[in-house]
């Protein structure tokens, strides 16, 4: 719970948040300081997803073994959930700028450790570093947002924090692509995400800590100092009476709960409010995350590359379109959510990843049961004038899949020549 209540969504447009930060620049410095967290997060989903493609050309055993390449991806992942529970019990001990300035140095040093990887596990525990940050700052970005602006915008401004996760997307892929032709490529890739760490690093050592945390700890006149900088004079007592108002609850509440772990569990899920929105929250979340928008994002460039674009540069470009439109969706729900509310927001994206995501599956499903399935037999004894000659030729012909029919330079894929022309494409499978 935050103070000042819930504001009106008839009333609360997008256009007032952009009037109240154009009168207190303040507002706008403190939100878009913590929303780096979430350009992080959004850069270390965009970026992994090309420097994949150079880190298979760089170790033959990650482009051989699948569960190597997956490992690569999903640590940062398993390395975030970590981090945000971690994140949530830092919050509320050493406060919310304290945690995001950890995760700034966990994402910097996982960003240096990627970018002078000598081997497969130093990328992976770049990774987890990586992740431990993303999911501190997920996390606390948006409750140091909320705690930290006015209610009547509080839903525009917490929007900035997952306009910059799908504009971090967007700038991965830009920067991908940018140093497809460098020395290094991945390394460059991987290593510039720690540039936005250390900008926000400094950053937060020049802003002060949630109001409410510090009214939380007794810290009554450092909390009053910044809502003086946050509202307009007239408005500041108010504010101090919702915050205080909402803080003695809290604690009320927590002391007939009592302090152990179990006694917290039990008294939230005793509680009807608290159990509902806890459901609620949960299930979005969930929802959210086993959509399949993020193995999308993730695997962006390969999933062109299977449908026939074989070069790195070509899947990278046309990837752009996939998190443009998703920065694009960040933009117009920032003009809405507080005009039309969450729920409905949250309904009608639901349908469009879902209806998307159900197009691309069929999509590949067709592309799959109509391609002819050749072996070598095949080739060489029924299909001589049929097959790709590279195929054919290769020793180790054998373990060719998809990747490498793209790749082959032969008509029938995608080719060197022309890469972003598809003939008939043809899945070599060795059975």
């Amino acid at each position: 719970m935050v103070e000042g209540g819930v504001a009106k969504a008839d009333k609360t447009e997008f256009t007032e948040c952009w009037r109240t930060t154009w009168k207190t620049p303040y507002i706008m410095k403190l939100a878009l300081s913590a929303g780096i967290g979430g350009l992080l997060f959004g850069y270390d989903t965009g970026v992994i997803s090309g420097a994949l493609l150079y880190i298979k050309e760089d170790f033959e055993e990650v482009d051989k073994k699948t569960w190597l390449q997956e490992t690569i991806v999903s640590m940062a992942v398993a390395g975030a959930i970590f981090g945000a529970g971690i994140g949530g019990w830092m919050n509320d001990r050493f406060g919310r700028r304290v945690s995001i300035l950890v995760a700034d140095v966990l994402f910097f040093v996982g960003s240096i450790v990627m970018a002078v990887a000598m081997a497969q596990w130093m990328i992976i525990l770049g990774r987890i570093f990586v992740g431990f940050g993303v999911g501190m700052a997920s996390m606390t970005a948006p409750l140091y947002i909320s705690e930290a602006s006015p209610a009547r915008i509080r839903g525009a401004l917490v929007s900035t924090n997952g306009l910059l996760i799908t504009g971090g997307q967007f700038l991965a892929y830009l920067i991908n692509l940018a140093f497809t032709h460098a020395p290094g490529t991945w390394r460059w890739m991987l290593g510039v995400a720690g540039l936005p760490a250390l900008v926000q690093f400094i950053l937060m050592l020049t802003l002060p800590e949630s109001p409410r945390w510090l009214y939380r700890q007794n810290k009554v006149e450092e909390a009053k100092a910044i809502l003086e900088k946050l509202y307009p004079s007239d408005e500041v007592l108010e504010e101090i009476n919702a915050l205080r108002i909402s803080v003695e609850a809290e604690k009320a509440d927590e002391h007939a709960i009592g302090d152990s772990l179990m006694q917290k569990l039990k008294g939230a899920f005793g509680n009807v409010v608290v159990r509902r929105g806890l459901y609620a929250g949960v299930t979005v979340q969930v929802a959210q995350q086993f959509s399949g928008i993020n193995t999308v994002m993730y695997y962006s460039p390969m999933i062109v590359q299977f449908a026939g674009f074989a070069s790195n540069k070509t899947a990278m470009a046309l990837s752009l379109v996939t998190s443009g439109l998703n920065a694009l969706g960040s933009v117009v729900s920032m003009f809405f959510v507080d005009r039309y509310g969450r729920r409905k927001m949250m309904l009608i994206s639901m349908m469009g990843i879902i209806t998307c995501l159900l197009a691309l599956t069929v999509v590949f499903w067709q592309a799959a049961i109509r391609s002819p399935q050749l072996n070598m037999l095949e080739s060489t004894q029924f299909g001589a004038n049929g097959t790709c000659p590279s195929f054919k030729s290769a020793a180790d012909a054998p373990s060719w899949n998809c990747m490498s029919c793209l790749k082959a330079e032969c008509g029938f894929c995608a080719n060197a020549v022309n890469e972003v022309s598809i003939s008939t494409p043809l899945h070599f499978l060795a059975h």
